[in-house]
């Protein structure tokens, strides 16, 4: 029974996670979080201590255990193993997350981003899988890519591909990537809550009255995403209105990535997860109008097929790809 074991490294939090290939894919064994360290050393010694209190409760997973997988946001060097400085760890300036894993546990390990990790997780066991060209769009906190090209993951020459979160849909609208209009800036989490809150107050300010998300003038900078999408499943005008918004630009920039890449699945999570009643038809009302009829026809675009587990399964998916490379 081949075991792996995963690493993921967030700006306030970080997870480990054991699992075990099976006949049908993978399953998860055991997990545990904890908060992020600001030292990276400090944080790197926690990761492997939560590790080490797992294999104490699963010591066959220990024996058997065959690979490590990391999974963080970038810029980071995945063939040194390096991360890069993130926006979210401002402190990890070139640190090697990789040796300190092979040294303590004594098996390979490996780094990617957490796009990349999560579009592996979804290939191998979820909605991408018998697929030979898949986008992963993170669609979450912000808005990334992870590219399976011709049956293999595809990072670019120095592992920017799949930042299409930095595209510029607009000349003018909420902030993603440090850009007015950005594809990350429509679609993100943090995006949408911009976005709700600059109309409203615009709409404030022209005498207008708040919506139902909003309580008071004093609450906008409260409005929260899953706000917005409770009143728009209600009725609300103004949330239905910024989710039709949402989905446009959703439909604008898959239509892009239809177009240059011509992918057979795109699979998309997070909030298109959620919700992908409020976004997929004017997501698809765009497509039909701005792609390749040939290319949009034979691409099919899916919720993440491990729903809210993709997560957990990301930095376990690097592990076994990393196996597989060396079996």
């Amino acid at each position: 029974m081949d075991m792996y074991a995963g690493v993921d490294i967030g700006g306030t939090k970080c997870a480990v996670t054991l699992g075990h290939s099976t006949e049908n894919g993978i399953e998860l064994l055991d997990k545990a979080s904890f908060p992020t360290a600001p030292a990276p050393t400090a944080a790197l010694k926690c990761a492997i201590d939560e590790l080490d209190r797992l294999f104490s409760r699963n010591p066959a997973a220990r024996e058997h255990l065959k690979a490590i997988g990391v999974s963080c946001g970038g810029p980071l060097d995945s063939e040194r193993g390096l991360i890069l400085s993130p926006p979210n760890l401002p402190l990890w300036s070139k640190v090697d997350v990789v040796s300190p894993l092979v040294e303590h546990f004594g098996v390979p390990a490996a780094l990617q981003n957490d796009a990349n990790a999560c579009a592996l997780a979804e290939w191998l066991w979820g909605a991408g899988i018998g697929s030979r060209n898949m986008i992963f769009l993170t669609f979450g906190t912000g808005m990334g890519a992870g590219l399976v090209l011709d049956g293999r993951l595809y990072s670019g020459t120095n592992n920017l591909a799949g930042e299409i979160g930095h595209i510029r849909l607009a000349e003018q609208g909420p902030v993603g990537h440090n850009k007015a209009g950005s594809f990350e800036g429509f679609c993100s989490g943090g995006g949408i809550k911009r976005l709700a809150q600059g109309i409203v107050q615009e709409q404030l300010e022209a005498g207008g009255e708040l919506p139902t998300f909003c309580k008071s003038a004093e609450a906008i900078e409260l409005i929260t995403t899953r706000d917005i999408a409770d009143a728009a499943l209600a009725g609300d005008r103004l949330a239905l209105q910024i989710f039709q918004e949402v989905g446009r630009n959703l439909g604008r920039g898959l239509s892009v990535l239809i177009d240059i890449l011509n992918p057979d699945k795109i699979v998309i999570g997070s909030i298109y997860n959620r919700q992908k009643k409020l976004i997929e038809p004017y997501m698809m009302e765009e497509l039909h109008k701005e792609a390749l009829p040939g290319a949009l026809a034979v691409c099919e675009i899916v919720p993440a097929g491990l729903g809210e587990q993709v997560g957990d399964m990301a930095a376990l998916s690097v592990a076994r790809t990393l196996h597989l490379s060396q079996s």
